[in-house]
């Protein structure tokens, strides 16, 4: 539910503020907190990071925070936040879709229906924000980064990472935002910035993104993905667009059309279908 409530939170931070350079921003200041901590506590010199670990920690920043959160944040320029959060919530499709192309796992024909339903849905869904002014390439965005995302959940699996979590959510973090804070110079988000322009409410959803959608959301579910089955962790997906849609509307009072509401239901309800059918490691023949 908490982590439900951070699309709200990006939706009214890029409103004044350069998105990559946020997003940078507040994993960086949220992975130092962790790595500072951690990194005093390490009991033994076997738990401090290796340049293996800061490879691994590099790969899963760029694909979880720089392609999966930087797109979030660059979409939710223009796409409503509950809109944003139904897309996203696609993550597990694309979860089972690269499990069975990269791992061989079987994909039995009740998932495989639900793909099918869940990506129908997508469509249905971009075609129902377009229909309200939002720009389908906004919403395209939104699928690269939930398929980001899917692969760097799949990577961190088993990646070569200290054997303390939370050090190495910090080592992920701090290597997602340094990496989002240069794609976002490259792109010129620098130029002309002024703290002035950024309202009050912004810097309020800032320091939320940092506490409560870095710290403790990102920190749990890496957590989670090292020491819980993929399927398991992507129960997430349930409850986070309906959050979402929810603070949407009511505090934002975002667009909310029967049209989007069904799509959104067939994208959840595909979820659920993903999630709860077993998958299997395909045999050798």
């Amino acid at each position: 539910m908490l982590w439900g409530s951070t699309y709200l939170a990006i939706r009214v931070a890029v409103a004044t503020m350069p998105p990559l350079l946020m997003a940078g921003t507040r994993f960086f200041i949220a992975g130092a907190v962790l790595y500072v901590w951690r990194m005093s506590v390490a009991p033994r010199s076997s738990a401090r990071p290796t340049a293996e670990h800061w490879r691994s920690a590099a790969i899963v920043g760029a694909l979880l925070m720089l392609g999966g959160n930087g797109g979030v944040a660059l979409a939710e320029r223009t796409v409503p936040s509950g809109v944003t959060a139904l897309i996203v919530a696609t993550v597990p499709l694309w979860i089972a879709l690269l499990d069975r192309v990269f791992f061989g796992r079987q994909i039995p024909r009740t998932a495989v229906a639900g793909l099918l339903i869940g990506f129908g849905g997508v469509a249905a869904l971009i075609v129902g924000v377009e229909g309200v002014g939002t720009p389908t390439a906004a919403s395209l965005i939104l699928c690269a980064a939930s398929l980001s995302w899917a692969a760097g959940s799949l990577y961190v699996r088993d990646a070569a990472l200290p054997s303390d979590s939370l050090l190495a959510v910090g080592m992920e973090m701090i290597a997602g935002g340094a990496l989002l804070c240069g794609i976002g110079a490259v792109t010129g988000e620098f130029a002309g910035i002024t703290t002035l322009a950024v309202g009050p409410e912004a810097w309020w959803a800032f320091a939320y993104l940092i506490v409560f959608g870095g710290i403790v959301g990102f920190g749990a579910y890496l957590w989670l993905l090292r020491v819980a089955p993929t399927t398991l962790v992507s129960t997430y997906a349930y409850v986070n667009p309906v959050v979402a849609v929810i603070l949407g509307v009511v505090i934002l009072h975002e667009t909310l059309n029967a049209w989007i509401a069904i799509a959104g239901v067939v994208v959840v309800s595909s979820v659920a279908l993903i999630v709860a059918t077993p998958a299997k490691r395909a045999r050798d023949t």
